[in-house]
């Protein structure tokens, strides 16, 4: 059993974004501008790497899938903060679909492997709660007898945090959602040429039964000008946390504030991109 995630990180993806590019060199343009690049930075070593390093399982392998023409300024701190994590392999892809250039990673990634996968899919800034990779394990043993008519099955933990990063500490709102693409994991048989980047994350369980865990909080899922996501920026709902919300997200995700403002202090960012 091998449980693999896959991670895009300013990947110059041809579509897959909803800012649009007529050219290769406009898209990398965009990706790798600085103040663009130290935001996302910002979130991946203050959220994403720190909720990776304290997982109570490390049998895992996150693929960070890269464009082959990231700025050697990048490339290099990228794999200075991911040093001391042996779970992160950088997978540098040429520009092609993003959807295939995740699947081709995944599936590279598991060529020869024995036996089923469980399979998750990480924004680059967001985090994942401590125990994910156990509790994925857990819910795979749980559903044994279940899962020998439905092979493929959706391991879902629908509680979490939206998250806006401030110079030294978050912004958050409590939520219970359906399907997002952090928080949750997918099981495949051992032989299936089928990944996770092969379904739409929010269709999951129209194609699969799904199995659903409303506690603990399983995600921080991150909200910026950057967001791809179509919609403007709004810190609407979002308040700063409360003393046990501190308690409770470094317990559950390993980021506090102290690791926030370090981040935050060594990677600036102008005031009109963040």
């Amino acid at each position: 059993m091998r449980v693999i995630g896959v991670c895009r990180f300013s990947y110059p993806a041809q579509g897959g974004f909803r800012r649009m590019h007529d050219t290769l060199a406009e898209r990398e343009a965009y990706l790798y501008d600085d103040a663009r690049m130290a935001l996302r930075f910002r979130h991946f070593e203050a959220l994403t790497l720190p909720s990776l390093a304290a997982q109570t399982n490390p049998d895992f392998t996150l693929l960070v899938v890269i464009g082959e023409r990231m700025p050697k300024r990048w490339l290099d701190r990228l794999h200075d903060v991911t040093a001391d994590l042996p779970q992160v392999k950088i997978a540098p892809m040429p520009s092609m679909k993003h959807r295939l250039a995740l699947q081709l990673a995944i599936q590279a990634e598991i060529e020869g492997t024995k036996g089923d996968t469980i399979q998750f899919r990480l924004d680059d800034d967001d985090a994942i709660g401590v125990d994910f990779v156990q509790q994925s394990l857990f819910a795979m043993r749980r559903s044994t007898r279940f899962r020998k008519e439905h092979p493929r099955m959706v391991f879902e933990f629908n509680n979490g945090f939206s998250v806006a990063m401030t110079e030294d500490s978050l912004l958050v709102l409590p939520e219970v959602s359906g399907f997002l693409s952090c928080g949750l994991s997918v099981l495949f048989p051992e032989g299936d040429r089928k990944t996770i980047m092969n379904f739409a994350h929010h269709k999951l369980h129209h194609e699969m039964p799904a199995l659903i865990q409303p506690s603990p909080p399983m995600y921080l899922r991150a909200k910026h000008a950057d967001n791809d996501s179509g919609e403007k920026f709004e810190p609407e709902g979002l308040a700063p946390m409360t003393d046990a919300q501190k308690a409770l997200i470094e317990e559950r995700f390993n980021v506090s504030e102290a690791h926030i403002a370090r981040v935050c202090a060594a990677l600036p960012v102008s005031r009109d991109r963040a």
